[in-house]
């Protein structure tokens, strides 16, 4: 797993960090019991401070997708299906928020959208 951080995204380094390791986890890049990087390795290896990929791991483990063994390190917890599903969810809305400002910027009104959505998904699940 490589991580990538940018100083100029409007994101917080903390989260740019926590969010590529649930998308390998989703991904299946990150297994169950698989141990993450240590969080000095991890700030050494981004050249960020130890404060930051602390916030990430704490984060991550607040919302259930690693734990930390003390002394041992960070380790993937078994993929939650739902919060997998809710993760789906989330980039769908995001998906349909920058098509939705597409839409409204080349002057198509919300039936026509609507249309155009339900005429791809008839296609794309062959009804």
């Amino acid at each position: 797993m490589k991580i990538i951080v940018s100083n100029r995204s409007g994101t917080p380094i903390y989260e740019q960090i926590k969010q590529q390791i649930k998308d390998a986890i989703f991904a299946g890049e990150l297994q169950e019991d698989e141990v993450l990087p240590s969080i000095r390795q991890l700030a050494l290896d981004l050249r960020i401070s130890t404060i930051t990929t602390t916030r990430a791991y704490s984060d991550l483990e607040k919302e259930g997708f690693v734990v930390n063994v003390q002394g041992k390190g960070c380790y993937v917890l078994p993929r939650n299906i739902e919060m997998a599903r809710e993760n789906a969810l989330r980039k769908i809305e995001d998906l349909f928020i920058l098509a939705i400002a597409a839409a409204k910027s080349a002057g198509v009104d919300r039936e026509e959208l609507a249309d155009t959505l339900n005429l791809l998904c008839k296609e794309e699940y062959h009804e």
